[in-house]
């Protein structure tokens, strides 16, 4: 056996057996396991019925029946599902009595459990179950305390013809979720499919598509016959599955499922990466290589060939901690399933979303020899690497920028990132054009006359570069720049534009009519800044603090906009710039609702009073600040952890639409939903 097959049979032994140990390590059989359905008895109540198994010597503790009950198990219920209660909850299963020396009486089930808690409901009521089961139970000498939580939509009468049911136990091979206002029951199938299908998505996005580039350079100098680049091309797609999926699903097992999220805003991995690409970017110009130091390629080459093997696994790395940036909003979902317990299910979504990722990266390595030749017969494929050196630096920016925004450094204001933007594309054009020349450039070709000349390619990725900086002038003077609004900083940075500027006098700290909105109070000193350039262009009034934005909402009496947002959010971007911007998107959203734009990713200097602060169950983690405020409040109460996410309430904190909406630039589809939220206000408040 060589050591090609050796390295890869040890990598696929180690990934499998780690997932067995896995499955193993959360599918063990658990003491008690829960299942939650429920029917609708008449007109005007809804059942809620929780059944179980209990394991074989088990002794799962009954219900409370008296104050004198020490051993007991509790159903506790959210606020909005609790004003719904009609009597307390009811056993439907024999229980059994024993008498214990040192706590009394005892009452306890075996085998099953059957639980039931009716709830007011009309035929056309729909809305959101949540609770908790608290429980304790018998194992032999222990008693041992245990808590679950779970959720269900109850469906309009005319919805559904049959009970919902959803499961939320460990170890079912299934994962319940909340989705187009009913309970969805997702396989494991289903799950790694979604995940294989946002690895797929997750290429197009910049940090990950940036790294091709990295990747060509690498294979470039490493392969140079096509066996070695088939090994390396396997390696490093190996790599990346097993880097991804288990560092990712790591993070979000020990930090909880906002760690991602706080990845891809923290100051000091942005500015990292920020270094990261100036560096290559440089290399790609010819300044230096990039090689790994001597003293481990000799310690390496040692070891039967395993420098190939370590520095493809590096590389491997740099892709999953650089695109974990980009891409930890895609797989946002499957990690508050992690975190809330189910974890398997995350595992083969993890798995399913990095070997998408995966994928393209070893096919387009399996041809590094070719290129190699290619390079040989001519100078094109340096000035292909030149090329994409201006975008790494142009992309470099952009990490620095989301650094710059998390710390208010004000170093890359919006007209100086636009202005770097500016100089790079157009020295871009200026090379492609032959007028700039670097260190391991080529002399044009020249025609049967003599005379240099460029290729029409070349000629028109320079008219794409110079036409991309004249675009971007007019954003120097405040110009929206609707195509590339999701990756400058936000208008807020701009010292001179000539968008509308909200005044911020005091006499606009009152409405001066009914139906205009009061100036923003609470954080707005500190968060204007970051508002969107459609925000600014249109005059629009958001607040940044819920509770501010529900009052408000309250006293004009219209619907709740909760938009779950972040500074260095692409997406919301996006969403801002191609959804929002639309006249009739536009006309709906100042005519008819209160909009709270709650920034997950803003710490510095937004902490919150002493008597403000809490712990956060979901999070796992003391709240101090607005960013882990909002942030708890999407993942505890919302079930979601993407950005953008929007939801609409009424004033008494209910949704109006059962679902909430997410990352979508179809226009319609989004003035439909605003359509529908106010039909429903309208409708409860006649």
């Amino acid at each position: 056996m060589n050591n090609f097959t050796r390295i890869t049979l040890s990598v696929f032994i180690g990934f499998l057996s780690i997932l067995f140990f896995t499955n193993t390590a959360f599918s063990q059989d658990s003491a008690v396991t829960f299942k939650y359905s429920y029917e609708r008895l008449n007109n005007d109540e809804v059942v809620l019925n929780i059944k179980g198994k209990v394991a074989p010597g088990i002794k799962l503790f009954a219900l409370q029946k008296s104050p004198e009950d020490i051993m007991y198990s509790t159903l506790k219920f959210d606020p909005a599902t609790a004003e719904r209660k009609k009597g307390e909850p009811t056993q439907t299963q024999t229980v059994k009595n024993e008498a214990h020396p040192e706590l009394g009486e005892l009452h306890y089930l075996t085998d099953s459990v059957g639980w039931q808690q009716v709830l007011k409901a009309t035929p056309t009521d729909s809305f959101l179950v949540k609770g908790n089961v608290s429980y304790m139970y018998q194992e032999g000498a222990e008693f041992l305390p245990k808590e679950q939580d779970f959720q269900l939509f109850v469906l309009p009468e005319s919805a559904s013809s049959a009970s919902a049911t959803t499961s939320m136990s460990k170890d079912d091979a299934t994962i319940s979720e909340v989705e187009g206002g009913s309970v969805a029951t997702r396989s494991l199938t289903w799950i790694f499919l979604a995940g294989f299908a946002g690895g797929l998505i997750a290429l197009i996005t910049p940090c990950v598509f940036s790294m091709i580039p990295v990747t060509v350079s690498f294979f470039i100098k490493r392969s140079q016959t096509k066996a070695e680049g088939i090994k390396n091309a396997f390696l490093y797609a190996t790599s990346i599955v097993f880097i991804f999926t288990l560092l990712g699903f790591l993070i979000t097992v020990i930090f909880g499922p906002t760690a991602l999220n706080n990845l891809a805003t923290n100051w000091v991995a942005n500015f990292i990466f920020f270094l990261i690409f100036l560096i290559f970017g440089i290399s790609f110009l010819g300044a230096f290589e990039i090689t790994l130091p001597s003293a481990w390629s000799n310690k390496a080459d040692s070891k039967a060939g395993s420098t190939s093997f370590l520095g493809i696994f590096f590389m491997a790395l740099t892709l999953v901690l650089v695109s974990f940036s980009c891409t930890g909003p895609i797989i946002g979902n499957l990690l508050v399933i992690a975190a809330r317990g189910s974890y398997y299910g995350p595992l083969l979504g993890m798995f399913g979303f990095s070997l998408a990722l995966a994928l393209p990266f070893a096919l387009f390595a399996f041809f590094p020899g070719k290129m190699n030749m290619l390079g040989k017969a001519g100078g094109w494929l340096n000035a292909v690497k030149v090329s994409l050196g201006f975008l790494e630096l142009a992309l470099a920016l952009k990490f620095l920028s989301n650094a710059d925004l998390v710390k208010g450094w004000r170093i890359l204001d919006r007209e100086v990132f636009i202005a770097l933007w500016i100089v790079i594309f157009v020295l871009l054009g200026i090379y492609l054009l032959g007028k700039l020349k670097f260190h391991h450039d080529d002399e044009l070709p020249k025609n049967d006359f003599g005379i240099s000349y460029i290729s029409i390619p070349r000629l028109f990725f320079a008219i794409t570069a110079f036409s991309f900086a004249l675009y971007m002038l007019p954003g120097m003077w405040g110009a929206p720049l609707k195509a590339v609004s999701a990756f400058v900083p936000p208008m807020g940075t701009q010292d001179f534009t000539s968008a509308p500027v909200r005044s911020t006098s005091s006499a606009s700290n009152s409405a001066t009519s009914e139906n205009e909105l009061p100036h923003p109070v609470k954080y707005y000193d500190r968060m204007k800044v970051y508002e969107p350039e459609v925000v600014v262009k249109y005059g629009m009034t958001t607040y940044f603090d819920y509770d501010e934005a529900l009052a408000v909402a309250r006293k004009l009496k219209k619907p709740l906009m909760l938009d779950f947002t972040g500074i260095n959010c692409v997406n919301c971007r996006k969403m801002e710039g191609s959804v929002w911007s639309d006249p009739e998107v536009m006309r709906r959203l100042k005519e008819n609702f209160v909009i709270a734009s709650l920034y997950v990713d803003v710490h510095r200097d937004v902490d919150l009073q002493p008597s403000e602060q809490y712990f956060s169950k979901a999070l796992d983690k003391q709240i101090t600040d607005m960013g882990d405020k909002n942030a708890d409040l999407q993942v505890s109460v919302y079930n979601a952890n993407t950005q953008p996410y929007y939801f609409f309430l009424d004033g008494n904190e209910k949704r109006l639409v059962a679902e909430g909406y997410g990352y979508d630039q179809n226009i319609k589809k989004f003035i439909d939903l605003l359509d529908s939220a106010k039909a429903e206000y309208e409708k409860r408040n006649k």
